[in-house]
């Protein structure tokens, strides 16, 4: 009879799958949860191990240098990483069950040598402990590895946001985050929501600064039946601000430019009351399948899907058609490294010039759709400046038609800076980072 997985061992099968075949991390634990029958406790270690080693793999690399004579083989490398994880950062966790679970592991997977240079390694870091990052000279480097960043990332973001700022960035992104949703206020109150979760054992709190949303403090909200329901979307609330900006109204037609999977563009349509018309476009045919899913779960009528490139929107769409247009662009993703950690080291300075330029291709062609003194939204869930205020200062050199205005933000959020465009930091309140832009069609001068 096949021997159950223990914790740490689907652990590090989905840390080593993270890392050879660049899957995203919450998309892997997500699926492991559903399949593994495992109590509530080892859920929230699975998760705790595999969303930390994976965070922290630099620091971890750090710690281990000094104990390894030569490079072991990639899954050997994740086992020490996951053990030293726990080892440094998980005071719960006994030494003796931390060893003998990696030993367990090794021999499983492994021979006697490797059992041998596993249990040789732990001990070591044991009995000496890990290096002080203290020791590492350039503040930049020695951020990097406190906070588990690519040197070439940190180096970057020092230039664009300066060493203190930066760290707090670093360390923000190392918490675990919260789950949050937005109500479907054509469906449910929220109070009414908040009620009837609690009632199926789901503890949520409202969010302090935006009405519609709430934080999950315990439970899955997706198998609820509130969820299947329609009356509630899994939402980060940092990403609910574009639709703030757009400053909708009934019977509005919009065009949500890069929609899937369907949050923007579900929450544009709950905020015109199912009135008006929500155009939704994505590139990959398959995720506008999930838009589609979405709109009829959440009871929707007024969206409507398309398969189309953004970059040629104009051939689908007659010039001005569209009273608002969001443009929530394809991105590096910088501004969730604490739900997908694993971007941080898949992506490249390179990634980032290419990203700038098809964010400006998108702008250009679908700022030809907007109607006079119609807005343009522009967002993103990154934090660097290349793909955020650098792309939106060449557009507007570009498009003297159109004007940055402040950007429309919960009353609650007034104290975020918004003269030209808000730059949401995972400092701020707690979620994603996450940037938005305003820009309104002007009249041309007679």
């Amino acid at each position: 009879m096949k021997k159950q997985k223990t914790v740490r061992e689907i652990a590090l099968e989905l840390i080593i799958k993270i890392e050879n075949n660049q899957s995203y991390s919450h998309l892997l634990i997500n699926d492991a949860l559903k399949k593994q029958k495992l109590n509530p406790l080892d859920k929230g270690l699975l998760t705790e191990l595999v969303y930390g080693t994976t965070q922290r793999k630099i620091t971890l690399d750090y710690y281990l240098a000094p104990f390894l004579n030569k490079e072991p083989d990639n899954w050997v490398k994740n086992l020490l990483r996951m053990s030293v994880y726990q080892l440094t950062f998980l005071d719960k966790v006994p030494e003796h069950a931390i060893l003998n679970e990696a030993g367990d592991i090794a021999k499983d997977l492994g021979h006697q040598g490797v059992t041998k240079f596993v249990n040789g390694v732990l001990r070591n870091v044991i009995r000496k402990g890990v290096p002080s990052i203290d020791l590492i000279q350039d503040p930049v480097e020695k951020i990097a590895v406190e906070t588990s960043l690519p040197v070439w990332l940190a180096k970057r973001w020092a230039k664009q946001y300066g060493n203190e700022q930066l760290r707090e960035i670093g360390m923000a992104f190392l918490v675990a985050p919260h789950q949050s949703i937005r109500v479907n206020q054509t469906e449910i109150r929220t109070e009414q929501l908040i009620k009837e979760l609690n009632d199926q054992g789901i503890t949520v709190t409202r969010n302090e600064f935006i009405d519609e949303a709430l934080i999950v403090e315990k439970g899955s909200v997706a198998e609820t039946k509130a969820y299947k329901d329609g009356k509630c979307s899994i939402q980060d609330e940092s990403s609910m601000l574009a639709t703030y900006a757009l400053q909708l109204e009934d019977n509005l037609t919009v065009l949500d430019a890069c929609a899937a999977p369907g949050g923007k563009t579900t929450h544009i349509a709950e905020k015109m009351h199912g009135t008006g018309m929500v155009h939704a476009l994505d590139i990959h045919e398959k995720k506008t399948k999930l838009i589609d899913h979405a709109a009829k779960r959440l009871q929707l009528l007024n969206i409507r899907t398309a398969h189309l490139d953004a970059r040629t929107a104009s051939t689908m769409f007659a010039p001005e058609t569209f009273d608002r247009i969001l443009v929530d662009a394809p991105c590096s993703g910088f501004g969730v490294l604490r739900r997908k950690p694993d971007i941080k080291y898949a992506k490249t300075e390179k990634d980032i010039h290419k990203l700038a330029e098809i964010q400006l291709a998108i702008l250009d062609d679908v700022s030809q759709l907007v109607k006079e003194n119609g807005i343009l939204v522009y967002s993103t869930c990154t934090i660097d400046k290349e793909e955020n205020e650098t792309v939106l200062r060449a557009f507007l050199e570009k498009h003297p038609e159109f004007a940055l205005e402040p950007v429309a933000l919960p009353e609650k959020l007034a104290h975020i800076k918004k003269d030209d465009f808000v730059q949401l930091l995972p400092t701020d309140i707690g979620s994603d980072g996450f940037f938005v832009s305003s820009l309104r069609k002007v009249s041309p001068e007679k």
